[in-house]
């Protein structure tokens, strides 16, 4: 008798008279439809806390390699921000005190009268601050040939400090010769008392 023939045979009834290969069968498939009932219905929780657990995780891996580019890019911005500060204080250094201003002034002049100029104008105007500088605008205007002028303005740049012409224009004169007329700045940091009287003076006008 074959397995098809003893299925026909058996009684649902009597379950415990079944042969043995029908009994073993009959488990087999109770214990798969029980464990796929348990998936359905118990693990499908543990399932979704599982992806839960997994999309957190992605998450968490995320933000770590975002601080660890932020603190590889962090050491670069202090570097960055030495050199920076480096660079300030060397051309801060190059920025005359107050009482080195009248001894620049003299340096300008003496520039245009070292290459042989003549000075028709030289008036310093009055200083303008800006932030923790004031600039020092001089109105100048000389005459002399054109290689004259050329180094004279090559001085200007290489004084040890910093001096700009601007505005600059250039005329020929009824003498053969030719005049430079320009704005001279040059720039120098606030002294602690100037700093301290800027800063009373920005609060007074806060309070209006």
């Amino acid at each position: 008798m074959n397995i098809i023939e003893e299925l026909k045979n058996i009684d649902p009834k009597t379950p415990g008279s079944w042969p043995w290969l029908i009994k073993i069968l009959a488990f087999v498939a109770m214990f798969v439809v029980i464990v796929a009932a348990g998936a359905v219905f118990d693990w499908q929780d543990e399932w979704a806390n599982l992806q839960s657990s997994r999309q957190e995780e992605q998450k968490l891996r995320d933000t770590f390699l975002a601080k660890k580019r932020e603190a590889i890019n962090l050491d670069i911005i202090k570097k960055q921000l030495i050199d920076t500060q480096q660079s300030f204080g060397a051309l801060l250094k190059q920025l005359p005190s107050k009482s080195e201003m009248d001894a620049l002034l003299t340096d300008i002049n003496q520039a245009g009268l070292g290459r042989g100029l003549q000075f028709d104008l030289f008036r310093p105007g009055p200083e303008v601050a800006t932030g923790v500088f004031t600039e020092q605008p001089i109105t100048i205007k000389v005459t002399g040939n054109y290689d004259d002028l050329g180094k004279f303005a090559s001085d200007i740049s290489q004084l040890p400090r910093i001096v700009t012409l601007n505005d600059i224009s250039v005329n020929p004169t009824s003498g053969g010769v030719l005049s430079l007329d320009a704005t001279a700045k040059t720039y120098r940091y606030l002294d602690e008392d100037e700093l301290a009287a800027q800063k009373r003076t920005a609060k007074a006008g806060a309070r209006k």
